[in-house]
């Protein structure tokens, strides 16, 4: 049974991959070495597990973790983190071995896993909640409920709820972080366009028809990339959860195509799109990097990601870009959905360095001179960091610091602002992995030109329900 469930999986990675926005090797790890006896729990203080009462030192080898973004700027604070704690890892050093997105480090553990090589598998991975249930119902990553729950009530509201499956919980929160709008003040101010106006969807676009017309169609509000991303980032993350939109009914069946909810998102997408308020272009690459430094796009939504994107890519455009609350629909009236971001654990009895890994993702979210020492370095580079989940840190006000970048705003503080009123997200079904390969492809066609919006939702509806039928809803 365990076989089907994880082919079906690793059929379903394979396709994803195919449509997505080097494996890491754990053969240095001493096979006949036993992984030490686990720690205590932390306590709810946040006083470090990797300083509990059990010293007993992991054997010497590395720790391979799966990530994917910009793993570097992790990479600092595990190695750092090290340092710190050698009286129980002397010999261990970290390998962050970077894989494309998500969807490849899946298929690289789905591959590997149904093959039982054990040893070739990482000690955890990044992932999202909708590859992370999926893996959670092959048993291929821990159900760490028991190590987690204690810390619930000590994280911001919702950090575990995407990792949650049957009321088991399989990952470890990273980061939960809000949506919002960025947008370029110098813009706003050289055509005369109120941004206060964009605090509702409608006013957003709006503010777009304003910037087109003062500006000869030179201005766009945004961007719509031509690939399949814009299902993620407008779609799952965006649009849907804040117009209070379904993919599936209580009952696991299909109703994208006649949700009223689905109907305002989509229906909101394509008017973007069809008043030509979207300049064309891939996301994260440099023809992006370009029409932002000629001021082609005025404003970026979907997605506290933009911080890092902005700083890292077009540093020159300092002190231009301000930043506020996702726009609400009026008749809905809750903020963007949440995007929560998690490590799995590998189910590998054999891993020495499971317990570890735990050590570490709590110091990581609780030790906040540490957290604050590593975000002062990051930021030096312009790299990327997100807003801890512990609440007790985040009542430092180093969190609330103004930004040169932002014209002396505080986006860290923002980032956590952005988080009250909170649309809920889609609900994440082990469906959800062919639902978006299914999804994305209408929604490229449409972008490409080569459907209406329409025949994209009667589409979605119509392979949806051949696809895959019912989803499971737990």
């Amino acid at each position: 049974m365990k076989k089907r469930i994880l082919s079906a999986i690793l059929i379903g990675s394979m396709v994803l991959s195919a449509t997505a926005c080097g494996g890491g090797s754990g053969s240095d790890k001493p096979a006949d070495t036993a992984a030490p006896k686990e720690t205590q729990a932390p306590a709810a203080d946040g006083g470090s597990q990797a300083a509990g009462e059990d010293k007993q030192a992991y054997p010497d080898g590395t720790m391979t973790i799966y990530a994917y973004g910009q793993p570097q700027y992790l990479q600092i604070y595990f190695d750092n983190w090290l340092e710190r704690n050698r009286d129980i890892a002397p010999g261990v050093k970290i390998e962050i071995v970077q894989t494309k997105d998500v969807n490849d480090a899946r298929e690289k553990i789905s591959m590997t896993y149904l093959s039982g090589a054990m040893d070739d598998l990482p000690t955890a991975t990044m992932i999202d909640p909708v590859s992370l249930i999926d893996l959670a119902k092959g048993g291929i990553v821990m159900d760490v409920t028991d190590d987690i729950s204690p810390q619930v009530p000590n994280m911001v509201d919702g950090a575990c709820s995407d990792a949650t499956l049957g009321g088991k919980i399989y990952g470890y929160p990273d980061s939960v972080r809000p949506q919002l709008l960025f947008y370029n003040q110098r813009i706003f101010d050289k055509y005369g366009v109120d941004p206060a106006q964009m605090e509702t969807i409608e006013g957003w676009i709006e503010a777009g028809r304003q910037l087109k017309e003062k500006s000869n169609g030179e201005t766009y509000l945004s961007y719509i990339d031509p690939t399949s991303r814009t299902w993620r980032y407008y779609g799952r993350r965006g649009l849907m959860p804040q117009a209070d939109a379904h993919i599936w009914d209580d009952q696991g069946n299909v109703v994208i195509g006649s949700d009223p909810g689905a109907k305002l998102a989509f229906t909101t997408l394509d008017t973007l799109c069809q008043e030509d308020l979207l300049f064309k272009s891939a996301i994260l690459e440099p023809p992006m990097y370009d029409s932002i430094r000629e001021d082609k796009i005025a404003t970026f939504y979907i997605g506290a990601f933009w911080d890092e994107f902005l700083r890292l890519n077009v540093p020159e455009t300092a002190g231009v870009w301000r930043v506020m609350k996702a726009p609400v629909f009026k008749e809905i009236g809750t903020g963007g959905a949440p995007v929560s971001q998690y490590w799995a654990v590998i189910n590998n009895p054999d891993d020495p360095y499971t317990s570890l890994f735990q050590k570490l993702w709590y110091d990581f979210q609780f030790d906040n001179d540490a957290r604050k020492e590593w975000v002062n370095e990051v930021e030096s580079q312009n790299g990327p960091y997100a807003n801890p989940v512990s609440l007790s840190m985040l009542e430092d006000p180093f969190w609330k610091e103004p930004s040169d970048f932002y014209g002396g705003q505080s986006f860290r503080e923002m980032e956590g602002k952005g988080l009250e009123n909170s649309s809920k997200n889609l609900v994440v079904t082990p469906q959800d992995a062919e639902a978006d390969t299914i999804i994305s492809a209408e929604l490229e066609k449409y972008v490409a030109g080569d459907q209406s919006m329409d025949d994209a939702i009667a589409n979605m509806q119509k392979n949806l329900e051949a696809k895959i039928g019912k989803a499971t809803i737990e």
